[in-house]
């Protein structure tokens, strides 16, 4: 059995990840964790020290993420990172410490395999349009802009080449913002924030005479929980570091 902790286990993904855990056969919730709940440690350090954790799941905060990483691979524990807020910098050193401490780390933007195909699909859409932005849509209790998914996805489209604003004229903001965040090979992120929407993104690609536009639209978070424990089985059997689940779905 692999023995599962996880970190935000009282939040609404982990709720839902608590309950895969327990759901599959595979898998023994040995700790939850959360500042708050009866049931739960209120530190990964105190978990660690009660209880045996093979792989840890965390959902919790942009500003708690990066340190709760960096003690699981300094401490021997493999993570499955799902809370989105780190900077490539910050990647970056999470996967030189995964490499060093040979301990398996999965970050993934998004666990929906339909949000991930489209962002595979949108890589294989880039080389064809010289034009294309994103926009993101969240419910107003995201702290973080733009989303993973959207960065992620303009750093896929960016393989595929360099600029994404052929032929556009000199631009003149009359409101600063209006035309969104500047990404990866000058893509466009617009982000939206209202009650309403849980987690939809549309990428909009155009050329002389036609638009393809490639959205995909999260209603229920149940439909992360195939991908998260996709994530937890192939990090407990593994000791690479990987950034995305597209990795996992070749």
């Amino acid at each position: 059995m692999i023995k599962v902790a996880v970190c935000g286990a009282n939040g609404k993904m982990g709720k839902e990840v608590c309950n895969a855990v327990l759901e599959d056969n595979q898998t023994d919730l040995t700790a939850k964790i959360d500042l708050y709940g009866e049931d739960t440690y209120k530190t990964i350090e105190q978990a660690h020290k009660n209880c045996e954790i093979d792989v840890l799941v965390d959902f919790t905060q942009p500003s708690s993420i990066f340190e709760n990483a960096k003690y699981c691979l300094n401490n021997g524990i493999k993570i499955v990172i799902g809370t989105t807020g780190l900077t490539d910098s910050q990647i970056e050193e999470l996967k030189s410490l995964s490499n060093k401490n040979n301990t398996g780390c999965l970050i993934a933007p998004n666990f929906s395999t339909g949000a991930v195909l489209m962002m595979m699909f949108s890589k294989m859409a880039a080389k064809y349009f010289d034009n294309a932005e994103i926009i993101e849509f969240h419910h107003n209790q995201k702290k973080d802009a733009p989303s993973g998914t959207a960065i992620k996805t303009a750093l896929m489209m960016s393989e595929a080449k360099e600029n994404f604003k052929s032929g556009n004229c000199v631009e003149k903001e009359t409101i600063t913002g209006s035309r969104g965040g500047t990404s990866y090979s000058d893509i466009q992120i617009h982000s939206v924030r209202t009650p309403g929407f849980m987690a939809s993104q549309e990428v909009i690609f155009g050329s002389m005479g036609q638009i393809l536009t490639i959205r995909h639209d999260s209603s229920d978070r149940k439909c992360y929980m195939p991908g998260v424990m996709l994530g937890v089985k192939h990090i407990a059997q593994n000791n690479d570091f990987i950034y995305g689940l597209e990795n996992l779905l070749n």
